[in-house]
């Protein structure tokens, strides 16, 4: 996401940053190179000549000029009107007081909707509330079939229309089950068209109409782009949509959509879907999102994320054994599950500040399938040898091997890695965060 925009704003960022005393002619060199970089990243042409006239403008002036680190100051307003081009703060669903609150999903064709009815049903589950899924796409069986295996995956009630073909009557008919069982939000997956005509339109009309949402959410695939913006303005003219989920983000290098959403349309990107799994949606944050685009990572992010899939308890016994030197091969299993739930390793690297820029890293482009072979090559050992690794000689490595599908090599390898990893550990229990601090790494 955004990866080819952050390593082009980074190059422009070098060169100022190299630089004591900044002019007006390097100013206006690096906002020209910015201006391709956004125009690059596909972001919408007028969007772009108004940002980098406000960039500008606030750069070209004494406060810069005169500034001690003039390019940290540029970097610092880039980042500012990042975050108001995209909406200044996160904008939160706005669910009312009636029972079900509906949210009606709609967008054309393939560009996810009924992934997101599902991920965004399970988010709201998460934040407690009880949430029941429709489909009305009764042109596609295979729409609301997914829904119904989704649902299912997820633990969410999904409303059986027994045949109907009328869009508003299930609708309807959702709503009054969602009021009889107690459901307090009731998720729409509307039916899509490879492109707007009037009958897709119309049909969107009528239930509108018949269930006054609560939310109307375009749903975008964020690799089309600009056509993403044009189609939401389009749809918003017609609907009066309240806000815009983006599908697709981890697949798209460019992020333009994402840049141009909120000030062609005026409505907020409240939602980022980040890989095809029903946990990978993300609140739409403007600052932490410009956070990411200038490289500087995403804590906050990566932090809630931790909170979410590690257990305190475990957590609390994990630091025990650290300290006490008994982290076994079963607890590097854990880790790496714990690992696996937070999202791809290459999403983990590119929030945490500065890691997304070591080389070494961006070009080792993390495997998540890894983890994987490492956690087959743990189970296909004896729980003797997960809690004693000295003991597994050659013989008992191409054993591990054979039972794990791969080489004596992997073997070699995930072994290791895991005794670099006590020995890291190791130092850090010992006092080894101050020597660390100081660049004393224990690793090359």
């Amino acid at each position: 996401m955004f990866e080819n925009l952050t390593e082009k704003l980074d190059t422009v960022f070098k060169k100022l940053k190299g630089r004591g005393i900044l002019d007006e002619e390097t100013v206006r060199a690096a906002m020209k190179d910015i201006r391709m970089a956004l125009l690059e990243a596909d972001v919408n042409f007028r969007v772009t000549k108004e940002f980098i006239e406000d960039v500008s403008g606030r750069a070209i002036g004494r406060e810069v000029l005169d500034s001690i680190t003039p390019g940290q100051q540029i970097v610092k307003i880039v980042h500012d009107r990042l975050v108001e081009l995209m909406g200044k703060e996160s904008s939160h669903l706005n669910l009312s007081n009636r029972f079900p609150a509906p949210i009606m999903l709609v967008g054309l064709q393939g560009c996810g909707k009924t992934t997101t009815a599902a991920k965004l049903a399970r988010h709201l589950k998460d934040q407690g509330r009880r949430v029941s899924l429709v489909s009305v796409d009764v042109y596609r069986p295979a729409a609301i079939n997914q829904l119904k295996i989704l649902g299912e995956k997820i633990g969410i009630n999904v409303y059986d229309a027994q045949g109907q073909s009328d869009p508003v009557r299930i609708c309807i008919g959702a709503v009054e089950e969602g009021k009889a069982n107690g459901f307090d939000t009731l998720i729409i997956d509307t039916a899509g068209r490879l492109h707007i005509d009037d009958e897709l339109m119309d049909e969107l009309k009528r239930i509108k109409d018949a269930v006054n949402p609560s939310e109307i959410l375009f749903v975008a695939d964020a690799m089309t782009g600009q056509d993403a913006v044009s189609v939401a303005e389009t749809f918003d003219t017609l609907l009066n949509i309240q806000g815009v989920v983006l599908t697709k983000m981890d697949g798209d290098a460019r992020g333009g959509a994402a840049l141009s959403l909120k000030k062609v349309t005026g409505k907020p990107v409240k939602f980022v879907g980040m890989g095809e799994k029903t946990d990978e949606i993300e609140i739409f944050h403007p600052e932490r999102m410009a956070s990411r685009i200038l490289g500087m990572g995403d804590i906050l992010t990566l932090v809630e994320k931790a909170q979410t899939t590690i257990d305190e308890r475990a957590a609390q016994e994990l630091e025990r054994k650290i300290r006490k030197d008994a982290f076994t091969l079963n607890d590097l299993k854990k880790q790496l599950t714990q690992l696996r739930k937070m999202g791809s390793l290459q999403d983990i690297i590119g929030m945490v500040p500065g890691l997304g820029k070591i080389k070494a890293l961006k070009n080792a482009a993390p495997d998540d399938r890894e983890l994987v072979k490492t956690t087959a090559i743990i189970d296909s050992m004896t729980e003797k040898e997960r809690t004693n690794y000295k003991i597994i000689n050659g013989q008992r490595r191409k054993r591990i091997a054979r039972g794990s599908g791969t080489t004596v090599q992997d073997v070699n390898k995930v072994l290791k890695n895991y005794i670099e990893m006590r020995k890291m550990m190791k130092k850090f229990a010992k006092g080894g965060m101050k020597s660390m601090m100081r660049g004393n790494l224990p690793f090359k």
